[in-house]
């Protein structure tokens, strides 16, 4: 886990009250009503002055906490694996079946689902009864992708690796009995890896610090990669942030200042180097820069090139997510999923454009995300924020601190945002938008070096040293989601409160967690939390009675957490999407089986699990998950 904020000042001291933690002040929730946007990303249009009593609340059986090598839903409820690691997407004329023994080669790959699975988008093309699913492929497994591992390495082997990360973007439809297949082939099929050129727009795009020897121009970068979560622009395109790239660099032993704020390694965990230098950050010092952006992709054009926006800054993206200003303009909220980094706000200069004159709302807002105000978060003891604006020129972000210009300052987001003494927050990571209310909510992991020596200490957002379980926090905007001011509270402080360290209880108000990751509304307003405890944390010490990774429905008005899913073992599980009507629900269950070291051993790939397959000489994929009421009914209900 990266830690490379280097400041241990901290910038708020006060503790917050127990009653602010949990409670939106009446002022706070009557600015709440005036938020209602036009559009939310992925979410009907809210109506005005929506009611509490509008609100869904958990109604199905709650479960235990997850225990073996099994996905439990609640009664009910039917739950089945759908499009997993090496299933072919689609592309026709190019459908290679998946080898359980790994033999797959790195062309296979190229046109088969990547591995590990994470966040993910239902995009209609008949409503709730077909559509497609647009998902990202995080990293991989050496220990599983090939089938000896790690035992020797070679040029095939980086390829298939850089293969099997990415984007994956899926036709699938309902079929008479409820259930769900991917439709092979189909036109719109396409696998995004870490070789798919990619357009570099915004202020970023063509300066100095892009350029490589095989892109003068700085202008096309090849490849995304570590994509975590994933957001849907009211447009319809697909957003996904490329979250710990620093682990595919090699950068040596003399690290200049910007290497070391970015927590450039010396060597790469994932060894493409070796036989790909590219990554070779001593030979090419600027090819990091390239990574570490929201990407952009048209999944209804298969044909369209997808674009890094670098205007939203660079950072190690979890995600990125839209709201929308009463006078239809794009505001994308972001996090760093990096221990003491910090949440942006993107506000576009221009409105969202309709479709129109032969072109697509995609194409029509095909610069919208290159030009606006980058703004980063900082958090107030009294419950009081500011978005303080990344903008070259402005405070210290002038030539003489190293800024030579909007491009420098948004490759280096996190300078900029140390020089205004933006709040190091414990590992921003998802972030959703109330779709009855306005209020933006963000998961903070964890961070165990939080209260640490030479660490940031404990203040009014991030209120426990060694804060192992993490928490949630949330915000109203003041005016409208381009306001520079907010109010913030918590929601909750995950834990367990049989713990005797007072940092680990919590106050959770129904069914124990921790480390929430992943989180989405659905239409109705009810909040869903996914958590990704790691497998050297989960089922001991402070985590013994927490069970394995799950994902809960939240009622954000009372509080109550009600258990709705357990994963296999040692998985995470993350991202939520669901078709318009409600019926069905898509997640992803990623690295079943995980290792302590991450790698596993290929001498023995099903060790720790077998789902989904349960194969006897088989591996674990990830996979998507397809959830539905038994009776047809709206999931959640």
């Amino acid at each position: 886990m990266e830690d490379s904020n280097p400041s241990s000042a901290p910038h708020i001291r006060d503790l917050m009250s127990p009653a602010r933690r949990t409670v939106l002040r009446a002022s706070a929730g009557a600015a709440a009503a005036s938020l209602l946007a036009p559009w939310l990303a992925g979410c009907a249009t809210p109506p005005g002055g929506a009611a509490a009593s509008a609100r869904a609340r958990p109604a199905f059986q709650a479960i235990p906490i997850g225990a073996g090598d099994r996905l439990v839903v609640p009664p009910g409820y039917v739950a089945a694996a759908l499009a997993p690691w090496g299933e072919p997407v689609g592309v026709p004329g190019h459908m290679p079946a998946w080898h359980p023994d790994a033999s797959n080669s790195a062309a296979d790959q190229a046109v088969q689902m990547g591995m590990h699975h994470d966040g993910i988008h239902y995009f209609p093309l008949d409503g709730s009864r077909r559509g497609l699913l647009v998902m990202n492929h995080e990293y991989v497994d050496d220990g599983l992708l090939h089938a000896d591992g790690l035992k020797t390495w070679s040029a095939e082997k980086v390829r298939k690796s850089q293969a099997a990360h990415g984007i994956a973007v899926i036709e699938v439809e309902q079929a008479a009995d409820g259930g769900w297949r991917m439709v092979r082939p189909s036109r719109f099929a396409r696998r995004i890896t870490a070789t798919t050129p990619f357009a570099i727009g915004g202020p970023a795009g063509g300066h100095p610090m892009m350029r490589t020897a095989a892109d003068p121009q700085g202008r096309t970068a090849l490849g995304t990669f570590n994509n975590c979560a994933s957001g849907k622009t009211p447009w319809g395109t697909y957003l996904s942030g490329e979250e710990n790239f620093r682990n595919y660099f090699a950068s040596g032993e003399k690290l200049d200042a910007h290497q070391r704020r970015w927590g450039m390694p010396r060597g790469a965990f994932f060894r493409w180097p070796e036989h790909d230098e590219r990554f070779d950050a001593v030979k090419n010092p600027n090819e990091p820069n390239r990574f570490g952006w929201v990407v952009e992709v048209d999944p209804m054009d298969p044909a369209s090139t997808p674009v890094k926006r670098t205007a939203l800054g660079r950072a190690a993206h979890e995600g990125a997510w839209v709201a929308v200003t009463r006078d239809g303009r794009a505001v994308v909220y972001s996090g760093e999923d990096a221990r003491n980094e910090y949440i942006y706000k993107f506000v576009s200069r221009d409105r969202i454009r309709p479709a129109g004159n032969g072109l697509t709302a995609a194409q029509a807002n095909r610069e919208l995300l290159d030009h606006g105000t980058l703004h980063v978060a900082r958090f107030d003891a009294d419950g009081t924020g500011a978005w303080l604006p990344l903008v070259h020129g402005q405070g210290p972000l002038t030539v003489a601190n190293g800024f030579a210009d909007q491009g420098e300052v948004v490759i280096k987001a996190r300078q900029a945002s140390d020089a205004l003494r933006a709040t190091p927050m414990d590992r921003p990571e998802w972030l959703a938008i109330d779709p009855l209310s306005g209020t933006v909510y963000c998961t903070l992991t964890n961070n165990a070096d939080r209260g640490k020596p030479n660490m940031p200490a404990p203040d009014a957002a991030n209120p426990r040293a060694e804060n192992t379980h993490g928490h949630i926090i949330r915000w109203n905007e003041d005016g409208d989601f381009d306001g520079t001011r907010f109010r913030w509270n918590h929601l909750v402080l995950a834990g367990d409160p049989s713990q005797a360290r007072a940092e680990a209880k919590g106050n959770i108000k129904g069914d124990l967690f921790a480390c929430p990751d992943g989180i989405a509304f659905d239409a109705r307003g009810m909040l869903w939390i996914q958590t990704d405890a790691h497998a050297t944390q989960m089922n001991k010490g402070e985590f013994a009675n927490i069970g394995n990774n799950q994902m809960l429905a939240c009622d954000v008005g009372t509080g109550e957490i009600r258990r709705f899913l357990t994963g296999p073992t040692n998985c995470e599980i993350t991202g939520m999407t669901m078709t318009p009507d409600g019926r069905t629900m898509f997640i992803n269950v990623q690295h079943p089986g995980e290792t302590p070291t991450d790698r596993s051993d290929p001498a023995d790939p099903g060790r720790y699990s077998r789902w989904p397959d349960y194969a006897p000489n088989g591996r674990p994929r990830s996979s998507t998950v397809v959830i539905r009421r038994i009776d047809g009914g709206i999931v959640g209900t």
